[in-house]
């Protein structure tokens, strides 16, 4: 029996997920898609799940998509619906899941590899890790996310710059310019995750959620956020842990959220 492509487990309330194609620098093929979209399932069911690990194995995050199954003829190529099948569905995931979720960039993340990368909720990488939006070199526009989250991450000129290049962009380049929460060494990036993941699987989950569903909702107007901020507060306001939080705050300890 051949090794999953997506390894999982979950530790302390942490599903750790990852990459597991090393011999192809974690490039996404169709099977590893599938084994991502049950990982997914699973994560999306438990509730004992208060936040998310996701890495890559070996010297790579992920290389983005496996061109080697890109060898079709041009009337069977139609890679929109590759990205309605694949792609969208998992970007729409992992910004929709209201738990947190850490990525660990552990080596280069390139093309739809960078852009799955962006768009969990922190981003660590290590220094030697490099972030690169490698479309234009294949004659292609980036997906995954990208043009919506690059610009919105870094501004208009830096991501233009980042994607009609097609450059590498360091892991203390992408931290400088916003890209990233923070670089590490290499040596101490799993062990930094896998700390702030704990601390956020100790947080006040819901909350949490809520917090992630106010930053992507997109609302373009101050009175539409005001409004969603209301909604959403009203909802924190009822959870067991703003119970807890309160309790804790106005009697000098340490709050001992539950995630409900």
């Amino acid at each position: 029996m051949s090794e999953p492509k997506v390894l999982f487990q979950i530790v302390e309330h942490v599903a750790i997920v990852t990459l597991n194609r090393p011999d192809r620098v974690n490039a996404l093929d169709e099977d590893m898609h599938v084994e991502l979209r049950h990982v997914f399932d699973r994560i999306e069911l438990d509730r004992a799940v208060r936040a998310v690990l996701l890495t890559g194995a070996g010297r790579a995050f992920c290389a983005g998509q496996d061109l080697a199954e890109r060898q079709l003829s041009e009337a069977e190529l139609d890679l929109g619906a590759a990205l309605e099948r694949s792609y969208n569905p998992l970007i729409k995931r992992i910004r929709a899941l209201e738990r947190p979720v850490v990525c660990a960039v552990n080596g280069v993340a390139a093309g739809a590899g960078a852009n799955l990368a962006l768009a969990c909720d922190i981003v660590l990488a290590g220094r030697s890790a490099s972030f690169i939006q490698a479309f234009c070199r294949l004659g292609l526009i980036p997906d995954a996310g990208g043009t919506f989250l690059l610009p919105r991450l870094v501004g208009r000129a830096r991501a233009l710059g980042l994607m009609l290049l097609g450059e590498p962009l360091s892991a203390e380049q992408a931290a400088e310019w916003g890209l990233i929460w923070q670089v590490v060494e290499d040596d101490a990036l799993a062990e930094t995750a896998w700390a702030l993941c704990l601390q956020l699987a100790a947080g006040p989950t819901r909350a949490l959620g809520l917090i992630k569903r106010a930053v992507n909702a997109g609302t373009v107007t101050l009175e539409e956020q005001l409004a969603l901020e209301r909604d959403l507060q009203r909802e924190a306001g009822r959870s067991e842990d703003f119970a807890e939080g309160l309790a804790a705050f106005l009697g000098k300890r340490p709050p001992s959220f539950k995630g409900r």
